[in-house]
């Protein structure tokens, strides 16, 4: 039986670290604020803002939305995003996609100040972590997967690594974080020719492939560590489920994580360390 990692005890350590540097960041006379800008009413979109509003008030960090109606003309969300780069008071913005298909939502990003995008969906905060630059932040996600293996010991350094997925969302970014972890990527995706070998050859597994079963039996094997970032809705058992087939994978690997209560469970956590400390850059 595969050890589960689960990703509540992760998000307390991270918060837990963050508490004595809001108390000094108080200190300094700044509360560190995020603003959502949301456009339309997802459901996915409502659960994480809510998961949000929770940890965040629990922390003492603020929280300030921008609901935006998805009939609304691109040039609205695009003001949203200019008040928030101009307004001092805000250090974090956390912009929903995917947009529906009505927006750009290339320019919507490349729009955003990347000194306050918490979320590395501007072109500055990815060009920051390709590079290994301090520009802006990672996608809190990608970031999530790396914090939840460093936090059970799953040590990265030479381990041979498979990422199924390739967006700039997930794939590409935590490929470039775990290569900063010296260990050995190989970027993976639905029309891999051999996807099975690729995964069965790997140490660990990021399975962001969004496909729900695309990790099963043939990529399994003993000894592996799988991240499940996948979050897929499943109308034959009317749940959620992640993208890798965990009734399966779960006797044969020795660790993976569950859908849901692992990777999402740390992303909320992830976005409050950023908020925090793009608060700290604003004194520097």
């Amino acid at each position: 039986m595969a050890k589960i990692l689960k990703g509540r005890p992760v998000a307390d350590a991270i918060c837990g670290r963050l508490a004595p540097r809001v108390e000094a960041l108080a200190s300094a006379g700044i509360a560190p604020a995020l603003a959502i800008v949301r456009v339309g009413a997802r459901e996915d979109d409502l659960a994480y803002e809510r998961s949000i509003e929770k940890r965040f008030a629990a922390l003492g960090l603020k929280v300030e939305k921008t609901v935006i109606p998805e009939d609304a003309p691109q040039s609205g969300l695009m003001q949203a995003i200019e008040a928030v780069n101009a307004d001092a008071s805000v250090h974090g913005c956390l912009l929903f996609r995917p947009l529906p298909g009505t927006f750009d939502e290339a320019a919507a990003c490349a729009l955003l100040d990347p000194a306050k995008d918490v979320d590395g969906v501007t072109p500055g905060s990815l060009y920051g972590v390709f590079a290994g630059e301090p520009v802006g932040f990672p996608p809190c996600t990608a970031e999530a997967c790396v914090a939840l293996l460093a936090h059970y010991g799953h040590g990265l350094e030479g381990a041979n690594v498979a990422v199924v997925g390739r967006s700039l969302v997930i794939g590409r970014p935590v490929s470039m974080m775990l290569l900063a972890e010296n260990a050995t990527v190989t970027m993976c995706h639905t029309r891999t020719r051999d996807l099975p070998k690729a995964c069965r050859d790997a140490d660990v597994v990021v399975v962001a492939a969004g496909s729900a079963g695309v990790f099963g039996e043939k990529e399994a094997h003993a000894g592996q560590v799988v991240v499940d970032v996948g979050i897929n809705w499943d109308e034959s058992r009317q749940r959620l489920v992640g993208d890798v087939d965990f009734d399966v994978v779960e006797p044969v690997v020795e660790a993976v994580t569950p859908v849901p209560g692992g990777v999402g469970s740390v992303t909320c956590a992830v976005l409050a360390s950023h908020v925090v400390e793009a608060a700290e850059r604003s004194l520097a």
